[in-house]
């Protein structure tokens, strides 16, 4: 788990509640994507929190979204969910996501989501703010 947590520096710790599992008593597909979703909006809470740029009407939606489950994980668990960047470009980014099982030690999901931004008043795609752009490019892998 330290290996983990000195590769990734921005990690959302998240406890699998019993609920989340389903009749194969395994967490459902479905749920990774909340746990991403939780990770992305801690991500952007700790280093640009988005709630001025959603009221200026701008912000980003997400336009795809992937997940690759490599192990069941199963209740009781924590989950470690670290979110990295790529393919920056002017209108859009990718966010990668790895699940890593306190219980298991060990990665068990990956995934990504590509976020593009968008004017809702227009409702066409927008820039990315030049302070957002410098704080993507801080975190994206190399």
């Amino acid at each position: 788990m330290e290996k983990f947590l000195a590769q990734h520096p921005i990690v959302t710790e998240i406890p699998v509640a019993w609920g989340e599992m389903d009749a194969l008593q395994h967490v459902n597909n479905v749920v990774y994507f909340r746990y991403f979703e939780t990770a992305r909006i801690d991500f952007f809470n700790r280093l640009f929190p988005l709630d001025a740029l959603y009221k200026s009407g701008v912000g980003p939606v997400i336009s795809e979204n992937q997940a690759r489950y490599k192990r069941p994980v199963t209740f009781p668990d924590t989950l470690l969910v670290s979110v990295s960047i790529s393919d920056i470009q002017n209108d859009r980014f990718t966010m990668h996501y790895q699940a890593f099982s306190k219980q298991q030690q060990a990665i068990t999901t990956l995934g990504s989501s590509v976020a593009v931004m968008f004017n809702f008043k227009t409702g066409q795609k927008a820039e990315l703010p030049t302070e957002l752009l410098a704080i993507l490019k801080q975190h994206e892998q190399a």
